[in-house]
């Protein structure tokens, strides 16, 4: 969707890209991640920086894809895991 959108879009210079984060510490999260050990294994599958991201992780890609810095990139997805896919 993200690179069709973003070839669609193209024409009027509509830049499209996509966040794809991993389990970040959130109110809806919060129950799942009180679990021992669902969090263990959470945290053992984020294998570059083993840890629970936080929102700000997900807003730092967010902020930069919305910004001029940003304006040569579409079609892409830029994944906020931690190593998860790394694997």
């Amino acid at each position: 969707l993200t690179k069709c959108l973003a070839v669609e879009w193209g024409k009027y210079n509509i830049t499209v890209n996509a966040v794809a984060p991993t389990f970040i510490r959130t109110p809806g999260t919060e129950e799942c991640l009180a679990n021992a050990e669902f969090r263990a294994d959470v945290i053992e599958r984020i294998a570059g920086l083993h840890r629970i991201g936080e929102p700000t992780d997900v807003a730092g890609a967010a902020v930069f894809l919305a910004s001029s810095a940003a304006s040569l990139i579409t079609g892409h997805t830029i994944l906020i895991d931690g190593g998860w896919t790394a694997r």
